[in-house]
């Protein structure tokens, strides 16, 4: 891609998160940005251990490196119901925040064309005069902006939103109590009143968890609620009452049927700001480093980032009629997940819940479900 004497940068990253920072990674490994003018920006300086990424695959992927913990098996819990999930080939695996941003930020380091800079966007724009992001009073302009930043449509008929938040503690045990072989993928064992709502626990060693309690909600709660689960499910369902509290984090995911735009002229729109995140379960990880994969290949192959697919319209659908019947109560989000891991293989769930399988396993997954609600509110969708 040619530079052009009347913008600043070629390629300018509205945040630098983990779509921004995921594309900027693949993109130096793919040696795009050699000569090129890079500037990213956010309002963050990326440094703390804010969050943690979970995600499943088979293959060794882009950020093998910094994999904080991976798991084969898995538990699943429901009122009634406990299954052991053996999910080989497949790893679940754990990436750290803080260790992926200094990873990345590592392989930007040798180039001074690619510069951080910790600012707040107030706008990116795409006129008549060029396309770039504003910053207070100043305009920077770019050849190709990659945007991040997200910001909540105005509602719109059939257009569902829920949020997906949780909060997590690093616990620290002073006598083995985890098997760090085996996680608990969902536990759902607690108080569905909020509506659906789980605990997940990821052992890193026999005295090391991290313990999440997880919602997918229309609201938040109030912040001490979220430690009274958390208090009350150590304590009570793991039997663990002498811990220290080596960490924490909180955090809030958009689970929507929204189509977000993929563009607007040369503004291409990244992680959940372009429908990266899996609208039915908040997954997001994966999608962006396919999303990340297939720009790359497309400025290799054509010289600019716009010949990418858009998400696929199939599991779009399936994201929809869930979201409706999560957000209406029609059926509970545990009984839904109970029916998925009772009467499927789980790595079949996987492959459903990662936009992977084929139309005959789907067609098997989706008739382990409840028919009744689920064709009610795949005619409302359609419709």
């Amino acid at each position: 891609m040619p530079n052009a004497s009347n913008v600043n940068y070629d390629f300018l990253f509205a945040g630098a998160g983990c779509a921004g920072l995921s594309l900027l990674y693949q993109m130096i490994g793919a040696g795009l940005l050699e000569g090129k003018r890079v500037l990213l920006v956010d309002a963050d300086a990326k440094e703390a251990n804010d969050r943690t990424w979970c995600f499943w695959e088979k293959e060794r992927g882009p950020f093998e490196a910094i994999v904080h913990h991976r798991w084969q098996e898995l538990h699943f819990f429901s009122p009634g119901f406990g299954r052991s999930l053996s999910i080989a080939p497949y790893f679940y695996k754990l990436i750290r925040g803080a260790d992926f941003y200094r990873h990345c930020k590592a392989a930007a380091a040798p180039f001074p064309n690619i510069e951080f800079r910790q600012a707040r966007v107030d706008e990116v724009f795409y006129d008549a005069r060029g396309t770039g992001v504003r910053i207070g009073s100043e305009r920077i302009s770019a050849d190709i902006v990659f945007s991040s930043l997200y910001d909540k449509p105005a509602p719109a008929p059939g257009v569902h939103w829920l949020l997906q938040h949780f909060k997590g503690r690093l616990i620290e045990t002073p006598e083995p109590r985890f098997e760090p072989a085996r996680a608990t993928l969902m536990d759902f064992r607690i108080g569905q009143e909020e509506g659906t709502s789980f605990v997940y626990v990821l052992p890193f060693s026999e005295r090391e968890a991290l313990v999440e309690y997880t919602l997918f909600t229309g609201k938040l709660l109030e912040p001490a609620a979220y430690d009274r689960q958390l208090d009350s499910y150590i304590s009570g369902t793991l039997g663990i009452t002498d811990y220290t509290i080596r960490d924490d984090e909180f955090g809030v995911i958009p689970m929507t049927n929204h189509r977000f735009p993929q563009r607007h002229n040369r503004v291409v729109y990244l992680g959940t700001a372009g429908g990266r995140t899996k609208g039915s379960s908040g997954y997001t990880f994966r999608n962006v480093q396919r999303h990340s994969a297939a720009i790359v290949e497309s400025l290799q192959r054509h010289g600019h980032p716009f010949n990418v697919a858009a998400p696929s319209p199939r599991f779009h659908f399936y994201d929809s009629v869930l979201l409706e019947i999560l957000q209406k109560r029609s059926l509970e989000g545990a009984d839904i997940f109970t029916d998925l891991f009772r009467k499927n293989d789980p790595r079949t769930v996987l492959r459903f819940l990662d936009n992977d399988t084929s139309l005959m396993e789907d067609v098997g997954i989706i008739s382990s479900l409840p028919t009744l609600p689920f064709a009610r509110a795949a005619v409302r969708q359609l419709f």
